[in-house]
């Protein structure tokens, strides 16, 4: 480890010396661990990105004057869609997905840095359970997926395949998440297809661009966004792992949606079949002041415009047919070539400019005294993993239903949207219309027969409680052999020991 004099040279080379104001005081413990933390800070990178975030807050945020006249919306035969499309052409790309599945070509990548602060938890999002009837979290949730979309393709093409799933986690929630998978046994997935690793740190800076300590012995550290992707894969040789197992084509998304389809076949197969070396899933956007960026062309190239980059006139513009001219939500759910991420690692994440997160950041006082501000104080620099999207030489985007795969969970209950309960009652009703649609009979408390109306996405809790495991269901499909002309009381739980006593 460097000595104290070698740290405090770089941090001088950086105008960053500030952060060892407190260490002649610190025990021998809390300043090795604090000098720890330093010296991996190349000072040259480190002057330059507090220089950034300083000059990048001090520009005012604000749609690009001329952006208006240089934006597009995606050409039509850029994008294909879930449910616009003829069933036979929609069954020919599920068909190319589940077969390179079946090739083991396909493996999914999850965005799991973030914790679970705006749901009021210190833990990962992903050990959240938002009070379905099994108590599923969204990990058991999406390895269920995992496993039932390789069943799927393995009895389709008479083989055993294997979708590794590889999970970006960051110092916040490594640990935990190592720890959870042990204690559920992977969720009978093979440890050695569960890949975790780690996503790098970046100091927190203030206004003036001083980077922030947290406490006496600490800086304070974030994730660098979901786009520190394409860093962390190279950090870690994850490509490289992805290579040696024969993978082609990744599916890549953020851990917080409930209604995510991991590996979706018909994405993946759309994609395959189009030539594409980059994809994203879009929804249509419920409004036009929808806090999602939009999917679009900005001087013919594709990319997200982040909603606050787009003024409200140009975000109420509507199309011939009368709905929203830029319409395409981005929903974090992308697909990518590794031929492809692996010329992101190399030549275009250096050429990303980072994007500016303002928060409160805890810190200590020039006395030492911690503090918790009540305003923002510091600046958080990120990337997105979008931001690749202007270097991809044949982009696509699919459009999907939004009550069919999309639902995050950002916020605790007492928001209006995208929390505990949104999300438990956006998988319930889709749930419940899935029973429907194969042929199943609910009761009430009476025995009546509740109405056969399936509840619209977003209309809340459905009438009647279905919860089916992905071990039975990936999408819907298989259900009738359970649930034809059958009548259930709520709630009605589909797991697999239910499914094979009624097939029985």
């Amino acid at each position: 480890m460097a000595s104290e004099l070698d740290v405090r040279a770089r941090l001088q080379r950086a105008g960053q010396e500030h952060l060892l104001r407190f260490c002649a005081e610190l025990a021998p413990g809390p300043r090795a661990a604090l000098l720890a933390q330093l010296e991996p800070l190349e000072p040259e990178a480190l002057r330059e990105h507090c220089r950034r975030a300083a000059a990048a807050c001090a520009r005012p945020p604000a749609p690009a004057p001329d952006l208006a006249a240089r934006l597009r919306p995606l050409p039509p035969e850029r994008v294909g869609s879930a449910s616009g499309v003829a069933p036979q052409t929609r069954r020919l790309w599920e068909e190319e997905g589940f077969h390179q599945i079946a090739l083991n070509k396909v493996a999914v990548l999850l965005l799991a840095g973030g914790q679970g602060t705006r749901l009021g938890v210190t833990y990962p999002k992903g050990m959240y359970q938002v009070g379905l009837p099994s108590q599923k979290t969204l990990y058991q949730l999406q390895a269920e997926r995992i496993r039932r979309v390789e069943q799927l393709a393995g009895e389709r093409y008479g083989t055993r395949c294997t979708v590794p799933w590889y999970i970006m986690t960051s110092e916040f929630t490594l640990g935990p998440t190592a720890k959870f998978f042990k204690e559920h046994d992977f969720f009978h997935l093979d440890p050695n297809d569960v890949v975790m690793f780690e996503q790098r740190m970046l100091p927190a800076v203030t206004f003036d661009g001083r980077a922030i300590l947290e406490q006496k012995d600490k800086v304070a550290m974030a994730p660098d966004g979901n786009g520190g992707l394409y860093c962390a894969l190279a950090d870690h040789q994850v490509l490289e792992d992805m290579e040696r197992r024969g993978v082609e084509f990744v599916h890549v998304y953020c851990v917080d949606n409930i209604l995510v389809r991991l590996a979706d076949p018909v994405f993946i197969g759309f994609c395959v079949l189009r030539g594409a070396d980059c994809g994203a899933k879009v929804v249509e956007k419920a409004s036009p002041e929808e806090p999602v960026g939009v999917v679009c062309q900005v001087d013919g190239v594709p990319q997200v415009v982040e909603y606050s980059e787009i003024s409200p006139e140009t975000a109420r513009l509507r199309a011939p047919g009368g709905g929203l001219l830029y319409n395409a939500g981005n929903i974090c759910n992308h697909f990518f070539t590794r031929d492809f991420l692996q010329m992101a690692t190399r030549e275009f994440e250096p050429l990303l400019k980072p994007h500016v997160a303002v928060k409160k950041v805890p810190y200590v006082d020039e006395q030492g005294n911690p503090v918790k501000p009540l305003e923002p104080n510091g600046i958080k620099m990120e990337k997105f993993v979008f931001d690749v999207l202007p270097f991809a030489k044949n982009f696509v985007a699919f459009q999907v239903l939004r009550g069919e795969e999309f639902s995050p969970l950002k916020n605790a209950d007492s928001a209006e949207t995208d929390n505990r309960s949104t999300a438990r009652w956006a998988l319930l009703a889709q749930h419940h219309r899935w029973a429907l649609q194969a042929g199943a009979h609910f009761l009430d408390a009476h025995g009546a027969r509740l109405p056969e109306q399936p509840s619209p996405p977003g209309s809340g809790e459905p009438p009647a409680i279905c919860e089916i495991s992905p071990l039975v269901s990936y999408s819907g499909e298989g259900l009738e052999v359970y649930l034809r002309g059958r009548e259930f009381r709520s709630p009605l739980i589909l797991d697999v020991d239910t499914a094979r006593t009624l097939q029985a």
